[in-house]
């Protein structure tokens, strides 16, 4: 069949190549990828949130599966217009995009159905916002409710910093939108983690764990990022804290959704936090996440296309999901000035000079320029590796990492290093 890949980043490229593997794969389209991507799939001149057009090709095409990266047009209702003119989608419905298109929809449902998460106030004016900065302790946690790319949570140290916070979000709108309810929310203090899962309406299987890294720096210090690297397996999630997390969050998860009758397909990524033992829900995601999803396509065994099927169709159940047994690890370069801002039309060298079989190249944000690889974004590429410790797999990105310059280019050393 051919499938459309709607996205344009590093986790599009690790799903492309993923499906590329697959026996049902015939031709792969992706709106509008990047420079990368386009050595492997047809790129189109469509942005992700062009909805009727991306239908449109779709049935031009006799696309047999769209797959959705981005979260946008997931809460714009991608999937709902694709369904709509028969076409297969593989991501949650509109209304089941409701739990990242809004935090305060999340820990509402959290709070429903008794699920680990942290206390949380909901406010709808900056004046109510302010009224409840003595009632919390500190530091404090500000969210956005609506989605903002990644930079909607504020971890507050101070009452100063929270109001600083609520002034710029609600105040001054520098999230537009998406600031006009905001969360507060206390502060977890643990060890995060996340747990991604197949969902097909009726079952959850949870993928195999990984751990990401959010700040720009080493030690985990500078601003939040989309993520700077990524590892799999996490050693935090043994098999016993695997149960937990299954019995305490995931089961009564996938029970509320069947309460409240939300019918959820495609992918739920749920952000954890590991308090003494006790895993918490931070957020949901309604896709997969980015890093995360490069890691975890290098581990997975059992062709991806026929998991996706499964979940659109309904039959999950029946599907087995197979995991490989080496351990994988991504490092993300990264442009000048990120994430603040990005430079974009740096010429990137050294692509050509990576041989090893155990690693791949994906790009997340690349375009060219005079014949040449060149920057186009915030994070750039991600450096991924396979191998049979993680250790082995973090020396390998390493190497290939060294090969690789361009102008200002900046990655953090730390990914994946354990504490001995």
């Amino acid at each position: 069949m051919n499938i459309l890949v709607v996205g344009s980043g590093g986790r599009e490229h690790a799903l492309i190549e993923k499906i590329r593997e697959s026996e049902l794969c015939e031709k792969i389209y992706c709106a509008p990828g990047n420079a990368g991507i386009a050595q492997v799939a047809e790129c189109l001149d469509i942005q992700p949130t062009d909805i009727e057009a991306l239908c449109n090709f779709a049935k031009e095409k006799q696309i047999g599966l769209t797959v959705i990266g981005p979260e946008a047009p997931l809460v714009e209702g991608i999937v709902d217009k694709f369904e709509s003119e028969g076409l297969k989608a593989f991501g949650p419905s509109k209304d089941a995009a409701r739990f990242e298109g809004s935090k305060a929809y999340t820990k509402k449902f959290l709070q429903k159905h008794n699920i680990p998460t942290a206390q949380y106030k909901e406010v709808h004016t900056f004046e109510e916002a302010v009224s409840y900065l003595d009632k919390f302790t500190y530091p404090l946690v500000v969210k956005a409710d609506g989605l903002a790319a990644g930079k909607g949570v504020f971890i507050c140290p101070t009452k100063d910093d929270a109001y600083k916070a609520l002034d710029d979000v609600m105040n001054k709108k520098t999230l537009g939108d998406s600031g006009d309810v905001v969360v507060l929310e206390e502060y977890l203090d643990g060890v995060e983690t996340s747990a991604l899962c197949f969902v097909d309406g009726q079952t959850l299987i949870p993928m195999t764990s990984s751990k990401d890294y959010k700040r720009i720096f080493d030690n985990d210090m500078g601003d939040n990022t989309g993520g700077m690297g990524t590892y799999s397996p996490n050693p935090l999630v043994d098999e016993a804290m695997a149960e937990k997390i299954e019995k305490t969050v995931l089961a009564p998860i996938m029970k509320g959704f069947l309460d409240d009758g939300i019918v959820y397909k495609g992918v739920l990524y749920v952000g954890l936090m590991i308090c003494d033992g006790v895993p918490k829900v931070l957020e949901f995601n309604v896709r997969f996440g980015d890093p995360e999803t490069q890691v975890l396509m290098l581990r997975l065994e059992t062709d991806l296309v026929k998991i996706m099927l499964s979940c659109c169709d309904g039959f999950l159940s029946r599907q087995e999901v197979k995991w490989k047994e080496g351990c994988a690890v991504c490092v993300v370069m990264a442009s000048g000035g990120y994430p603040a801002s990005s430079e974009k039309g740096v010429v990137i060298n050294g692509l050509d000079s990576v041989f090893d079989e155990n690693i791949k190249i994906l790009h997340a944000a690349t375009k060219i320029v005079d014949g040449k690889f060149a920057t186009n974004g915030g994070r750039v590429l991600n450096i991924c590796a396979l191998s049979d410790t993680i250790e082995n797999a973090r020396q390998s990105a390493y190497k290939a990492v060294e090969k690789i310059t361009f102008d200002r280019m900046q990655y953090r050393s730390d990914i994946a290093k354990l504490d001995k």
